[in-house]
This record gives structure tokens, sequence and C-alpha cells, in this order.
């Protein structure tokens, strides 16, 4: 089973990618978000992969975002969804903004996507609400106070090193309490966060 694939991008387009890996040209699904992080054709990238196997064929899948691979493993348990409506999925709402919606029920969010009505909506939340726990979405204290987009980036991190989101989440208030700065930037608030939790 294939994983990872790294190697030359060959062509990409909003649904595709093609991989050259060894001199073997990998042809990938991708969703939107993967398509928008790829580098120009001719860099090197590196994609997550989730093999399909059917009878009558293999389908590989790419991620750039071990989330968003995840997201799409748990889509991929709801009867009726299958890679490619899960895919699309992935495609029509964002990583973060799919959890949320998840989360708090959210049907009218889902159903604006393409390919899933109510009754795909409403399994989605049923089955999928208390199963993401572990998914980052945009980190708010108590007050509802964001963080900025790399205190969400660094709450995601921690959380998918498997610290508890509480103690993420007050490890970066101590970080930016003692250095305000360290907001803007993920690494130094990433430093500062893992040695408040420490």
């Amino acid at each position: 089973m294939i994983a990872h694939l790294r190697g030359r991008l060959l062509s990409k387009s909003p649904n595709e990618a093609v991989v050259d890996c060894a001199g073997v040209g990998y042809g990938v699904t991708i969703s939107v978000a993967t398509f928008t992080s790829l580098p120009v054709e001719g860099a090197e990238t590196s994609l997550h992969i989730y093999t399909h196997v059917r009878e009558d064929q293999i389908s590989l899948f790419g991620f750039a975002e071990t989330q968003e691979k995840r997201l799409f493993e748990k889509l991929l348990t709801i009867s009726g969804i299958g890679p490619k409506l899960a895919i699309t999925v992935l495609s029509g709402i964002a990583a973060d903004r799919l959890v949320t919606a998840i989360r708090s029920g959210d049907h009218a969010s889902l159903t604006k996507i393409p390919g899933i009505g109510k009754k795909t909506a409403e399994r989605v939340v049923l089955e999928l609400k208390d199963k993401l726990d572990d998914m980052a979405v945009p980190v708010a204290d108590a007050s509802g106070v964001h963080h900025g987009p790399a205190g969400d980036d660094v709450l995601s991190a921690l959380v998918n090193l498997g610290y508890p989101r509480p103690i993420a989440q007050k490890a970066i208030e101590t970080a930016i309490g003692k250095d305000a700065a360290a907001a803007h930037d993920f690494e130094t608030l990433f430093r500062a966060a893992m040695a408040a939790i420490r």
C-alpha cells in the first residue's frame, strides 16, 4: 500500500496531480485545497497518500496535510460516501470549517457542498460529531479571543503531538503573555509553547 509519495511534480490541475517518483508517474486525485498548496510544475513535492483498491482498479488520493487525509478517512466510514465524494467534500469546504460544521451540527453549511444532501449531512454530523476531538479547529480561549493564524497552527501541531487541547491552549496563552510578538511567528510561538508545557 502506498502511503506517501515524494518526487517531481509533472503536472497539476484542481483535481489531479502527476508525481514522478524514480521515473514512474503516479496519477493522484487531489482536493482544491491540496492543489493550491502544490509548488510549480517541475518542482519537488510530497503528498500523503490514501490507496483505494477495488476489484478493477487502484486509485491514489493525495493530501498536502495529514489532517486533510485523516478527515478524508473519517468521511469514508460513513455509509454512502465513497472516495470521490469525500474528495469533493474536502474541495467544497476548508478542513477546519468542515470540522467546525460537523461539531456544531451545521447542516446548512454541509448541504452547500456538491453531492451532499440533507440526509447525508445529517449522517455525517450524527456519526462524526464525537469522533473529531483530535482534529484542530481555530484556537479561541474562554473569552472567544483568537490567537491568529500562528496560534491556530501551533494548537494544531501540539494536539497532533498528543497534548490535550486545554493544556495546549494554556501553553499558547502563556507564551503570548510573555512575548506578544510571538503570536505572529509560528516557530517562535511553537518553541515558547513547548517550553511552557514542559
